[in-house]
């Protein structure tokens, strides 16, 4: 498999902090690859410059094999890449079904009308398991079915890669599960997932492979087995016991 995305040597300044440092890593197109420290690690930082939200103060994002460092956020559909945010924003004013049409409407798909874009949109409501509240306005719904409307929102613009920030936060057991499955069938459809979260029974289920960030550098990548065996990393989640 290739690589869809290439990471390389990213690094972001504000004003004296260095909040992300030297991060380099790869995504193999297909693959669910998650990305995992504590808040404050820098995850969402690099989250936002691969999406365009920030502008690197060095390094390259290569997304199959172009620099698109510093490209317009507005780009990013056009190309195939979409993501969710941390913090959800839905369109408060408009039905379940319109937000995903909004989706739909800035997306890949060729859609030759309104209707069309609202056909698609309801199948996305079915396949993420949300259409018996398409009629729902996004406040009338708790957390969540917020967090898959975010989800939802973002499949209807047909990506090849997808950016899922901490969407399995705050969910119970069992949600989370759903979640696991819903991941699944996306990848399955053949959309590459890079996620970050901090659910561990989920990224040791989901991901091949898990980078694992600290201060702003990462420290570590492999398998998840790898990765949680990994004494540094152990050290970092659980401290380290006194002499």
């Amino acid at each position: 498999m290739e690589n869809i995305l290439e990471i390389e040597h990213l690094t972001k300044n504000f004003r004296g902090l260095k909040a992300v440092n030297d991060v380099s890593f790869t995504v193999e197109e297909g693959s669910i690859t998650g990305m995992i420290g504590s808040n404050g690690a820098g995850k969402t930082t690099v989250f936002n410059m691969v999406s365009g939200v920030l502008l690197p103060s060095g390094g390259k994002t290569i997304y199959r094999g172009k620099d698109i460092t510093g490209t317009k956020p507005d780009r990013y559909s056009a190309m195939g890449i979409a993501r969710t945010f941390q913090i959800m924003k839905p369109l408060r004013n408009m039905t379940v079904l319109d937000n995903v049409v909004s989706g739909a409407m800035f997306g890949r798909k060729e859609l030759k009308n309104a209707k069309a874009a609202r056909d698609y949109a309801a199948e996305i409501l079915e396949f993420t398991g949300m259409y018996e509240k398409k009629d729902l306005y996004p406040m009338d719904m708790g957390t969540p079915f917020k967090k898959r409307l975010e989800v939802a929102r973002a499949l209807a613009t047909d990506p090849d890669l997808l950016l899922l920030d901490e969407v399995m936060a705050g969910l119970n057991p069992t949600e989370t599960d759903e979640a696991v499955e819903l991941f699944r069938k996306i990848n399955a459809q053949g959309t590459t997932i890079l996620l970050i979260e901090h659910v561990m029974r989920a990224v040791t289920s989901l991901c091949s492979k898990v980078i694992v960030m600290h201060h702003g550098e990462k420290i570590t990548e492999g398998s998840p087995e790898q990765v949680m065996n990994d004494p540094y990393v152990i050290e970092i989640y659980l401290g380290k016991e006194d002499d």
